[in-house]
């Protein structure tokens, strides 16, 4: 009994580490391993998650004595966006709800979900592109600010890539990220591919600004879990200052050696 207790354990908080590192609310993730726990008859569950770790407790008699208590820890080292996988796991945990699955099936089918492929490297880029440049549009681009944008946030798209894979910091990412838009920006002003700089910045930055994490804090603050809001919107602030800095600094760099012209 002991070691079945374990393995569904395993397989809850399997569930809950791929919403949680893809992008999703901790209150969804908490949800989502109670359901999962109560499918495989385990009564007694007690689930707590924070945007860096999950802390799971289950109890089949509610007894907290003779070994009774099994309890799981999982640190979240890395968080990405992944709607797609989200709503897979979700969907899972619906299934086995209604459904009979053993531990060994439904840990296959999280594996496969886990290692889903994510859209062609391609696509992202174009669609950082277009997600871009078309919002330069509402803040009154030109036609030639539209384009610069175009093509400026597709290197910021490839940039911050490469520079994740490298596993640097949250705040180096997007630090370089803005600068890079700040130096593009300038070159597309000074070559006569652009007319407005600071539309170019604006509409070239919003593929960084950390919208999702601000969605999602909004979204916990409000669900009553405190400190993973707290920590939400702690993480989306250092987003948004790093971005400011890395613009900041070259713009200041700018004008101090070439006038700002």
């Amino acid at each position: 009994m002991h070691s079945t207790m374990k393995n569904i354990l395993a397989l809850a908080v399997y569930a809950g580490e791929i919403m949680l590192k893809n992008g999703a609310e901790t209150y969804r993730v908490e949800d989502t391993i109670i359901r999962i726990c109560h499918a495989y008859n385990i009564p007694y569950v007690e689930s707590f998650v924070t945007p860096t770790g999950i802390f799971v407790s289950i109890d089949q008699k509610n007894l907290a004595h003779d070994n009774s208590v099994v309890t799981f820890i999982k640190r979240i080292q890395t968080r990405t966006i992944d709607l797609n996988k989200i709503s897979q796991v979700n969907n899972f945990s619906r299934k086995i709800s209604i459904s009979y699955l053993s531990v060994e099936e439904g840990m296959e089918i999280l594996k496969k979900i886990d290692t889903l492929p994510k859209y062609p490297t391609l696509l992202k880029v174009i669609g950082a592109g277009i997600a871009s440049s078309f919002f330069g549009l509402l803040l009154g681009s030109t036609y030639n600010d539209f384009l610069s944008s175009f093509f400026i946030a597709m290197i910021i798209y490839i940039a911050v890539s490469f520079i994740d894979k490298l596993h640097s910091n949250l705040f180096i990412q997007n630090f370089i990220g803005g600068a890079v838009c700040a130096i593009l920006a300038i070159f597309s002003v000074n070559l006569n591919l652009g007319i407005n700089i600071d539309k170019i910045i604006i509409s070239s930055i919003m593929i960084l600004v950390p919208g999702v994490a601000i969605t999602n804090a909004v979204r916990d603050y409000i669900s009553g879990e405190l400190l993973s809001g707290v920590a939400r919107s702690a993480e989306a602030v250092i987003v948004a200052i790093s971005i400011a800095v890395g613009v900041g600094a070259v713009m200041n760099t700018w004008i101090y050696f070439g006038g700002g012209f």
